[in-house]
């Protein structure tokens, strides 16, 4: 195996995929796509094959899905509207640039239980909600993690290889 930059490149998108998970509105499932496709361009589009290529294709793209509809998802079945969730996502994203990562924490709880709240639901209802969808969005962070370092570890198994 020569190192060289292309591969250099590679290793520094995945990892940064696999850092990103855990940082709001870096798109880790992306970043690891563009660490294999750089690698792919590079071998000719040759290592790895075609199959495998999309397979960490589809896992990179699982890493999307997951990044933007688990917080929601998991609001919906803890009883939120979908105006809540969305309305939850929008203010944790934007308390991110204030308070960091607390701030995630606190607008998508406060926001979904204020506005169910709002809807008309009893409190336990509310609170119901408003954890189901910090849960959701904290597993979904954890889900990116894991699926962006087992992208990571596939690729390095394939070097190897």
């Amino acid at each position: 195996m020569e190192l060289s930059v292309f591969l250099v490149v590679a290793l520094a998108l995945l990892v940064g995929g696999v850092v990103g998970s855990f940082v709001p509105m870096v798109p880790a499932g992306l970043l690891s796509i563009g660490g294999i496709a750089v690698y792919w361009w590079n071998t000719g589009y040759v290592t790895p094959g075609p199959l495998v290529f999309a397979g960490f294709v589809a896992v990179g793209l699982l890493v999307v899905v997951v990044d933007y509809l688990a917080g929601v998802i998991a609001a919906k079945v803890g009883g939120a509207s979908a105006l809540s969730s969305l309305a939850g996502g929008l203010v944790g994203f934007a308390l991110f640039f204030v308070l960091g990562p607390v701030g995630i924490v606190l607008g998508i709880t406060a926001t979904v239980f204020a506005l169910e709240l709002y809807r008309g639901n009893a409190r336990n209802e509310s609170l119901r909600a408003a954890v189901y969808a910090l849960v959701g969005t904290l597993g979904s962070s954890v889900m990116q993690f894991v699926l962006t370092l087992s992208m990571l570890v596939a690729f390095l198994v394939l070097l190897v290889v």
